[in-house]
């Protein structure tokens, strides 16, 4: 109850000074979530209740054996049969509390890895088909537009692109990515299309410096210095905040370790790991005016300002 209360507080008081909330919706739910309890026909379970199959990623550059998430598996067959009324349910609540809404793990709509529960690794999963563009239809009909972002990273195939240019949800782009020193990438901005959202790095990535410093190949670096014109002097952080906010993606998204130019001493969050993640915090007085002054010449010279507003 008190929290609820003073989220609508701070929320109402954001929004009073156009500032949008954006709110991340995780795609699946935990094993003791009160809904594997509750709702149980809402997930692939066996007779004792216990997950036949649950959630996870194949094996990739953040992991060998891939990641076991260990979450159960919707029933998508059975969700449908009441036109998704949980997930309808799950979106209106989400957009009290936010006014733009993340999607985690967009791609598993499309399909998804599904690992057999306690499996030592998710290296034996299995792609399944999900409910595709079908799943949003509904919740169109039922909510209307929604401003959703489609967190669509990971395998990208084309099954995934249809699903979210069908959508009509901007996807993600992520610069960080974009730098392999001699291919042309989806991620570098000459590449990007206006309905997307430019990132430098999300939560799952080493903050721009940190990636630049200590990961980056002499080549990457070079071809980082090159692409961005890069300036004698220029804290490397600052050239790719400046490349996505030069870029045509509607929306850019700055992190705050990357405006204030710190190392991967701040990362956020090191996928397939567990512990010591989700712990920065940024100090009082962390923001100088160098920094807001930064912020405010690539908002101004990108035009990224809502007119009107200096």
């Amino acid at each position: 109850y008190f929290f609820f209360k003073q989220w609508e507080k701070l929320k109402d008081y954001a929004n009073d000074h156009g500032i949008l909330i954006i709110g991340d919706l995780p795609i699946y739910v935990s094993r003791d979530s009160v809904e594997m309890w509750a709702q149980p026909e809402l997930f692939k379970i066996d007779e004792e209740g216990n997950p036949i199959t649950v959630a996870g990623t194949p094996p990739d550059h953040f992991s060998s054996t891939g990641q076991y998430w260990g979450n159960p598996i919707y029933n998508w067959e059975n969700m449908k049969k009441n036109h998704y009324a949980w997930w309808a349910w799950r979106i209106r609540l989400s957009f009290e509390l936010y006014d733009v809404l993340r999607i985690d793990h967009f791609r598993g709509f499309e399909a998804y890895w599904e690992v057999p529960f306690g499996a030592p690794d998710a290296r034996g999963g299995a792609w399944t088909k999900g409910p595709d563009v079908d799943l949003f239809n509904e919740l169109k009909r039922q909510l209307g537009e929604l401003p959703i972002i489609a967190e669509d990273l990971g395998l990208m195939t084309q099954e995934l692109i249809d699903m979210r240019e069908k959508t009509g949800f901007p996807g993600m782009k992520v610069l960080q990515c974009g730098f392999n020193g001699e291919r042309d990438a989806g991620d570098l901005p000459h590449n990007y299309k206006p309905n997307t959202v430019a990132y430098v790095g999300t939560h799952d990535n080493q903050t721009g410096r940190g990636w630049y410093e200590n990961t980056a190949t002499p080549r990457e670096r070079e071809q980082v210095d090159l692409y961005l014109h890069r300036a004698e002097g220029e804290p490397v952080s600052e050239a790719l905040g400046r490349g996505i906010a030069a870029s045509v993606s509607n929306t850019c998204i700055h992190t705050m370790q990357d405006l204030l130019g710190l190392g991967d001493e701040s990362r956020m969050n090191t996928p397939a790991t567990l512990g010591g993640n989700w712990c920065w915090r940024m100090q009082r007085g962390a923001i100088t005016r160098h920094t807001e002054d930064y912020l405010r010449t690539i908002t101004e010279t990108y035009f990224r300002a809502p007119k009107g507003d200096k």
